[in-house]
């Protein structure tokens, strides 16, 4: 998507909307497709910009990569709740090449994913140092130190990443922090190497743990996914894949925030509940009515919204992904709400939108990286530009509160992380369209 968004605010949102497949979970599942020679299809892939981006990668490197069209509802191909959903079929049974491509190592971080897999596979891997949202430092120290472990000597040059390993060898790794692409990068080239890799300190999202599930689906030995600690007893070689990516519990979640930002009822179909639980917290607490069956989570509210304070952490803490689109949320809510951040430095880069909207936040000047929320606000449409995916989605909820019709630039980030959402919002009752920057 090109261009700006035009909403208008002011309407509650009503209807249902299936939740898309999770970008966190299928980007290092595409990325564990080098780990094979054998056909591997995966389904329930988002149609992103940063799939897109994983799909270039694998073809740079020599995969034949083919996507099928969406099965008609009901065809029983085994996507499940999707109704048939557009597939991804990748074979990298030739020979593979070491190399990412610059062009694509800098639209995206998660390119660092393919470290792992290509160092396993090849001996060698040379990836670009990666680009993606500016939302404070990410290291990859914690990759290398890893990947150093299991017998892999590294260098870095021309701003690029440089590892080569005979076969790889197991071993105890303990990371300071959680990373979660740094636990999974680790967990990919350990499948394959020679002896027993414990991960301690793991990170335990639920995409962390699609990604175990899949290598499992591929023959590889994996205990304790979704746990702090993972062990891993390598394989000489890993087979096919069949696999469903886990439905997007922050696609969910969004939609869940937005609902109860604007009022009004939405259905979420094939909504990871589980995975939602902090979030689904906070709601009830603020006055949102939660209603759970099976897969599909009802969101809806009628009365007034409650300030509930917020602090970010690692799973299974709130997400630090959903935070930007929380604090939208506390604008609306009768008090005062404090969020802290404790994750990323910069992921306040979108409170400047929301104040000009007319939101009244103010840094929490004593208390690290947070702020305090006064509302409700009433919010009025403006211009407004989006720094990054998850910020990009509270400006939108924040213009949906809106009265009047703001102009949103840099929607193209949004599909970075979010399968057509104002499409879903349109088909919801949100009143949006796509217009040239400028117009």
């Amino acid at each position: 998507m090109t261009g700006a968004l035009r909403v208008e605010g002011g309407l509650p949102l009503r209807g249902s909307v299936r939740v898309s497949g999770s970008k966190n979970a299928a980007l290092p599942i595409l990325a564990a497709t080098l780990l094979t020679d054998q056909p591997c299809r995966i389904t329930n892939v988002p149609g992103l910009a940063d799939v897109e981006t994983a799909l270039a990668i694998l073809r740079a490197v020599g995969a034949d990569v083919r996507r099928e069209p969406a099965a008609a509802p009901g065809a029983g191909d085994g996507t499940g709740p999707d109704g048939g959903a557009p597939a991804v079929r990748v074979e990298a049974g030739g020979a593979i090449g070491a190399e990412v491509p610059a062009a694509e190592a800098r639209q995206m971080r998660a390119s660092i994913l393919f470290l792992g897999p290509l160092l396993a596979r090849t001996g060698r891997a040379v990836v670009p140092k990666p680009g993606g949202d500016d939302i404070g430092m990410r290291r990859i120290d914690q990759h290398l130190a890893g990947l150093a472990a299991l017998g892999a000597a590294i260098e870095e040059r021309d701003g690029a990443i440089i590892c080569s390993a005979g076969r790889l060898r197991g071993a105890d790794i303990q990371l300071d922090m959680p990373t979660v692409t740094g636990t999974e990068n680790l967990l990919m080239a350990a499948c394959l190497a020679e002896g027993r890799t414990t991960i301690l300190n793991a990170a335990r999202e639920p995409h962390v743990q699609d990604l175990a599930r899949a290598l499992g689906g591929m023959g590889a030995r994996i205990e304790g996914a979704g746990t702090d600690r993972i062990e891993i007893e390598g394989v000489d070689r890993l087979g096919g894949l069949a696999h469903r990516v886990v439905p997007d519990y922050l696609e969910a979640g969004t939609y869940a925030i937005a609902v109860a930002a604007t009022g009004g009822e939405v259905r979420l179909e094939d909504a990871p509940v589980q995975d939602l639980q902090p979030l689904l917290v906070k709601l009830r607490k603020a006055g949102v009515e939660i209603v759970v069956a099976g897969d599909a989570l009802t969101v809806g509210r009628a009365g007034p919204l409650r300030p509930v304070d917020l602090i970010t952490w690692t799973h299974p803490g709130f997400a630090t992904d959903l935070q930007p689109q929380y604090t939208a949320l506390m604008t609306q809510a009768e008090g005062e709400t404090v969020v802290q951040e404790f994750l990323f430095e910069d992921r306040f880069n979108y409170v400047d939108q929301l104040i000009a909207l007319g939101a009244r936040i103010e840094p929490l000047v004593a208390h690290g990286r947070g702020v305090r929320v006064h509302g409700p606000s009433r919010l009025a449409g403006t211009r407004l530009a989006i720094p990054d995916i998850r910020a990009g989605a509270a400006i939108v909820i924040a213009a949906l509160c809106a009265d009047g019709v703001s102009e949103i630039e840099g929607v193209g980030r949004l599909d970075r992380g979010y399968e057509s959402l104002p499409g879903k919002l349109a088909g919801l009752g949100a009143r949006l369209i796509q217009v040239n920057s400028g117009n």
